[in-house]
């Protein structure tokens, strides 16, 4: 793990026993640090908090002034912290569930969420179930037992059901004018490059991968699966090489790729 990125959990952990004490059970890093597949100046730091019970707001509001970027100033491009209750990690529920959201850092939109209903359906709620799916999996103890037994997997068909919406949500993002996706095609001729679609190409392979495989891998690893298993591979190696500071693919030649895939998952479910 990058020592700059131990450091911060190391603090990020202090402070959230100052605010939580007893309550704090468990604290787990996410995404790319779990995944063992942080890359400096472009990834997050992910961190989900398990806590006893339900918090109440003071609490709540209390950890996200302690743990905000201004008051701890996070090393990556921003921190996505979730906090739930140890119920709701070990209960395998595909809903939201949790007691915090908070998004913050130098290079990342302001977000705090105090209740599950108060986030916007347009951002998507399938997030958190599939991270707490990666976190049973891959999810690294900064404190409490392993993470395996702390968060329950998702059932198959709550994990089909989520990765169909995350998918879709993909697609729906706002981009350049583009066909809609056929699935089958070549990269569309003067398809210009748009920052960003390396991830969506990217957590595309990622989803396929762990509905085919039952493994989460890092985007990455799990682009260069896909690549290996003869899918586009010129795609996914651009793709991998815009990670890097290369050129990004095109929005439509992305979206197509997308197509692809959300059409094997519907038809795996």
């Amino acid at each position: 793990m990058d020592q700059t990125v131990r450091c911060y959990l190391d603090d990020l952990v202090g402070a959230a026993r100052d605010v939580l004490g007893v309550e704090l059970v468990g604290a787990y890093a996410a995404g790319s640090v779990g995944l063992d597949a942080y890359q400096p100046g472009r990834s997050d730091v992910d961190v989900a908090l398990v806590v006893v019970d339900r918090l109440d707001v003071v609490r709540r509001r209390e950890l996200v002034a302690r743990l905000r970027h201004e008051a701890l100033p996070c090393p990556a491009r921003g921190l996505e912290l979730v906090v739930y209750t140890r119920a709701v990690a070990g209960s395998g529920t595909p809903e939201p569930g949790f007691e915090v959201e908070l998004n913050t850092g130098a290079r990342m939109p302001f977000r705090a969420t105090l209740h599950p209903a108060d986030r916007p359906a347009a951002d998507g709620r399938f997030w958190y179930g599939l991270d707490r799916s990666i976190l049973h999996q891959n999810g690294y103890a900064l404190l409490g037992p392993p993470a395996t037994e702390v968060f329950a997997d998702l059932r198959p068909d709550d994990l089909h059901r989520l990765l169909v919406e995350a998918l879709r949500w993909w697609l729906a993002l706002p981009g350049p004018a583009a066909p809609e996706p056929s699935g089958d095609g070549p990269e569309p001729a003067g398809d210009p490059p748009v920052p960003g679609a390396e991830d969506a190409v990217l957590g595309a392979c990622r989803s396929l991968v762990r509905l085919r495989d039952g493994v989460w891998l890092s985007k990455v690893a799990a682009g260069q699966r896909v690549a290996a298993a003869g899918a586009y591979p010129e795609l996914i190696a651009r793709c991998v090489a815009a990670r890097a500071g290369g050129t990004a693919p095109g929005g439509a030649e992305a979206r197509d790729f997308q197509g692809w895939v959300l059409r094997r998952v519907l038809d795996a479910g």
